[in-house]
């Protein structure tokens, strides 16, 4: 589609990113790559521009996800794991940009900011940038997980030095993969577990295997006795298949090698937060729950992030819980879709539910969900269907709460107002999660839901 320099987008809704601003039909004037006028009247109409008339839409800022992997070319994961293919970092990023995202924070840690870009010559509209958590116990945790994607450079990479060249923030501290989480419930522990018997298990079986295991905060504390664990394998038919000692011995050996490395790696990252006043991303679990509130007491200069703060391994209760006491301390509450919103194979929405009716989430990102993840913008049209937060409201947590939280990526979008990047999303008004058109500073990025 052709570009113009001057873009009117007229007859539109307007949820500006603030949290309460709405209104019923407006305009949006773009030169520049950037947001010259916002009206709420009929728009003076003047030569040399392109308009767009959005009848029956609603314009909302571009959505900034500050919680999401698989979309550069460096080191998956906070395992470090091998660079995910081409194909897939070009497909995740597609799926992300059809869904109104503008702006995309990778958060695996260890890639460099010189590895957004795969080396396939084909540039994307997406704008995406990475986090650093290259420091020693980080390295150790991928090293001991896993680690292959990891070169000399890699390892001999410092926080300062990437932040230098371009990161924006720190973490992900700990991760699924390091800490217990998701990411051994359907990629790790399912590996050990058909290498041992000849089975491939389901990640929610996994899951339950590894806590009857180890207990949900992988210290024992909730684990089942030995006739609980039969019953468990017999219910899962893997009975016959390995004995209770070997198996506890395969889980154990598979899940927790990397976790006291993981432990002191977050405390390297709220240390270095505090020092440079930086937003720092945490993987916050039931494992890390308590260790992220001590944190917060002792480094009360750090911009503490709790990632994924709905995370599978709390219950209801104590995800609430968990949250209060990291807002009591000054920390941001993040929440991730996962694949809870619709998809619903390893995760449900039941502890995304609890912390938003208790109005106690900050932001809203993606995270991966082993690239299962579900759109940000069905996650906002479920939270208004569901009358659990208005519609300025729920939009905030994808806009405007992300760019204060982090100014670094997002300071200037995450608003419709003059002056700031023309970042947007323009979405059907009664279902915000079809999306029609985004603009990255101006210009078109998606068209009548096709990828320009």
């Amino acid at each position: 589609m052709e570009q113009e320099s001057a873009l009117l987008i007229a007859n539109a809704s307007l949820i500006t990113g603030d949290g309460h601003s709405f209104a019923e039909r407006g305009f949006v004037r773009i030169r520049r790559g950037q947001i010259v006028q916002v009206g709420e009247q009929d728009p003076d109409i003047t030569g040399g521009e392109q308009i767009i008339d959005a009848k029956g839409c609603t314009i909302v800022p571009g959505i900034i996800n500050a919680h999401a992997h698989g979309c550069v070319a460096g080191p998956s994961m906070p395992s470090g794991s091998a660079p995910i293919a081409t194909t897939d970092i070009e497909y995740f990023r597609n799926r992300h940009l059809l869904c109104g995202t503008t702006t995309l924070l990778n958060v695996c840690g260890l890639a460099l900011p010189d590895e957004i870009e795969a080396d396939d010559g084909k540039p994307h509209a997406l704008d995406v940038h990475v986090t650093t958590a290259h420091s020693a116990s980080n390295l150790a945790a991928a090293m001991i997980v896993d680690g292959k994607g990891l070169s000399e450079r890699h390892r001999q990479a410092t926080i300062d030095a990437m932040i230098e060249r371009g990161a924006k923030a720190l973490g992900e501290a700990g991760g699924g993969q390091t800490l217990g989480g998701g990411a051994q419930d359907y990629r790790f522990l399912p590996a050990a577990i058909e290498a041992a018997t000849g089975l491939r298990m389901m990640p929610g079986d996994t899951r339950a295997l590894k806590e009857a295991v180890l207990g949900r905060h992988l210290n024992g504390h909730d684990a089942l006795d030995d006739a609980g664990l039969a019953t468990l394998i017999r219910k899962l038919a893997i009975d016959g298949q390995i004995s209770l000692k070997a198996l506890r011995e395969l889980v154990t050996q598979t899940v927790m090698p990397p976790v006291a490395v993981s432990l002191k790696g977050l405390e390297e990252i709220a240390a270095h937060s505090a020092r440079l006043r930086l937003p720092a991303i945490f993987h916050n679990a039931a494992p890390t729950a308590d260790l992220l509130v001590r944190l917060a007491e002792i480094y009360p200069q750090a911009r503490i992030v709790a990632g994924h703060s709905n995370h599978p391994m709390f219950t209801p209760e104590e995800a609430i819980d968990t949250a209060i006491r990291l807002r009591e301390r000054g920390a941001t509450i993040d929440v991730s879709t996962l694949d809870c919103i619709s998809t619903r194979w390893r995760n449900n929405p039941e502890n995304l539910d609890a912390l938003v009716e208790r109005g106690l989430v900050d932001t809203l990102s993606t995270d991966f969900a082993g690239g299962d993840w579900d759109s940000i913008l069905s996650a906002i049209h479920r939270m208004i269907r569901k009358k659990q937060l208005s519609a300025p409201k729920a939009v905030a947590l994808a806009t405007g709460n992300v760019a204060r939280v982090f100014p670094e990526l997002a300071g200037d979008r995450g608003l419709i107002a003059c002056g700031k990047r023309a970042d947007l999303t323009i979405c059907d008004s009664h279902n915000l999660s079809r999306v029609r058109h985004v603009l990255i500073a101006g210009k078109f990025a998606v068209y009548n839901g096709a990828i320009i």
